[in-house]
């Protein structure tokens, strides 16, 4: 869930209407008000429908303008992308004891006074907005403005990333070799902008037991690939896991902010090394080994391996389905040989295919 959606899911639980309990507002039977308390049932439902109305009317307002803190003097101002919507008003205030200050945007002059308030609906109005002293124009405290992109559902656009093949949900792809605890996570793009910055990091923040390295680049053509390794402390390969791990993403072009996450058990995310393999043409016999990267011992974690066979001036493949580390082909001779490997207790990924075994 992005932090937008954590935002209003907290909205919702701290501005939902009151709790009328078990009270009945409006009885079939309605009994005649005492001398006392001539009309303490009416004020007490006007009350409460107030109440109601006021916290509805907030939660409106914050949801139209919603804005967190990313970290210090960096906000984050959530934008209906659409020509409809209004801008979100901003409230910057100079943090300084001096009095006659001014502001400027991005170098240029906006207005004097300690407090400012900008409207942000596109671009533009983003950026650094910085308070300096009249007397020595020296900046005493700045704000950096992002925008999110969001739609009319409140739900933010996406656009920086691109997804992986196969599925256009998936942005953020994490992997794990073995059961070490040790994963990479990889996400990829187009945009060749030098300005682009990532963040990965647990989703509990820096008390979480997960660190990341900082995301290495490799790019083919137009598309770059970002890997970075992450490391889960602690991690008992021979314990159940009943937590998963909260994997978040933030991405910053600019002035414009996006942000993925990813949920898993390591279990889930293993895809094996592919296996070391040896083919001898003369009796037809293929025999692997393990991965050397694979969890050990092999009794406790077994693999289940695919051998596919193509022989010469033949265009269809074989694939032989075994547990065992070797096979006997039926016949012998000349062939390609290839064999890859998944983990034989759970349903995860199979591995890259082997190179020809030799």
């Amino acid at each position: 869930m992005d932090k937008s959606g954590l935002f209003k899911d907290w909205m919702k639980q701290n501005l939902s209407a009151p709790d009328f309990g078990t009270r009945t507002l409006f009885p079939s039977h309605p009994s005649q008000p005492s001398a006392a308390a001539p009309a303490r049932g009416s004020q007490e439902t006007m009350s409460h429908l107030l109440c109601a109305l006021l916290s509805l009317l907030s939660f409106a307002a914050l949801l139209e303008s919603a804005q967190w803190k990313l970290q210090e003097n960096v906000l984050v101002i959530e934008s209906q992308w659409d020509a409809e919507a209004p801008a979100s008003s901003v409230e910057l205030t100079c943090d300084s004891s001096e009095e006659q200050v001014y502001w400027e945007k991005d170098s240029e002059w906006k207005q004097e006074g300690k407090t400012l308030t900008a409207a942000v609906k596109e671009f533009p109005d983003a950026g650094n907005y910085s308070c300096l002293s009249q007397q020595s124009h020296k900046v005493l405290s700045s704000h950096l403005l992002l925008i999110a992109k969001i739609n009319s559902q409140g739900q933010m656009l996406r656009w920086i990333l691109k997804s992986f093949k196969g599925s256009s949900e998936t942005f953020l792809k994490c992997e794990a070799k073995n059961y070490s605890g040790i994963f990479t996570c990889s996400w990829m793009t187009e945009n060749k902008s030098p300005d682009v910055k990532f963040t990965i990091r647990s989703l509990k923040g820096p008390q979480g037991d997960v660190s990341c390295s900082s995301p290495v680049a490799v790019t083919e053509g137009a598309l770059t690939t970002y890997t970075a390794q992450c490391h889960k402390e602690s991690f008992c390969p021979f314990a159940e896991e009943h937590q998963p791990i909260d994997i978040f993403l933030e991405v910053i072009d600019l002035v414009e902010y996006e942000n993925y996450s990813a949920s898993f058990f390591i279990r889930d995310i293993i895809k094996p090394d592919p296996p070391q393999c040896q083919y001898v043409a003369t009796n037809g016999t293929v025999t692997w080994a393990y991965p050397r990267t694979w969890s050990t011992p092999n009794s406790y974690f077994p693999l289940t391996f695919k051998v596919k066979v193509k022989r010469p001036r033949k265009h269809r493949y074989q694939v032989y389905d075994t547990e065992e580390q070797s096979l006997q082909l039926a016949a012998p001779g000349p062939a390609e040989v290839w064999l890859q490997a998944r983990d034989c207790c759970y349903l995860s990924s199979w591995s890259e295919w082997s190179s020809p075994c030799r």
